[in-house]
């Protein structure tokens, strides 16, 4: 895939691993950081991002693997001997030296795939590990989100229930201070 955009064209795998590492764990310190009252949600998203990255790498890897760093320590790629510079028949036998180099490309992709397979799953492994510790989190997440709601809701009953007695206090006192008022209690005398 000779993309010019390719931003991870300098990373092998044991790279691609660091990077997903590295950047779920940015991910939950600047996100726990920021929103440190929702740090259980923010682990659930780290844990979400780091499947989605090695996902990503899994899936990278299978569309270049006809890249070199998939293959360590594999088979060299084979090529295919020239029968048109072969003395007197060559020129007749032209036309198979194409054929040939088709069917050696085609090998060629096999044993590049066979070696790369490997290598996306391993990452598509830990994505698939990954999630599946996203499902304990998510309930995790949710009750605790649904403790503090309840917590809050509590909080404001009970301030609620405070601002309710201050208005029926507030309400007696204004009637004290009508009925002294209406009494002549409150009035000078001339």
């Amino acid at each position: 895939m000779g993309n010019t955009l390719d931003l991870l064209g300098g990373l092998g795998r044991d790279e691609l691993r660091t990077f997903s590492w590295i950047a779920a764990a940015v991910f939950a310190l600047v996100a726990g950081v920021w929103r440190w009252r929702r740090l259980h949600w923010t682990a659930l998203g780290a844990v979400l991002l780091f499947a989605a990255l090695n996902a990503g790498a899994g899936i990278y890897v299978l569309n270049t693997f006809r890249d070199s760093r998939w293959s360590v320590g594999g088979e060299p790629p084979l090529s295919a001997p020239s029968f048109s510079e072969t003395p007197i028949v060559g020129q007749y036998l032209g036309p198979l030296d194409s054929t040939l180099q088709g069917v050696v490309g085609g090998v060629n992709d096999f044993v590049a795939f066979k070696q790369a397979l490997p290598v996306a799953l391993d990452f598509l492994a830990v994505s698939g590990w990954a999630l599946l510790l996203s499902f304990p989190l998510a309930i995790l997440a949710a009750v605790i989100s649904f403790a503090m709601a309840r917590r809050r809701s509590a909080e404001f009953e009970k301030y609620r229930a405070t601002v309710d007695l201050l208005k029926v206090e507030l309400e007696q006192v204004k009637r004290q201070i009508s009925a002294a008022e209406g009494s002549g209690h409150g009035t000078p005398v001339s």
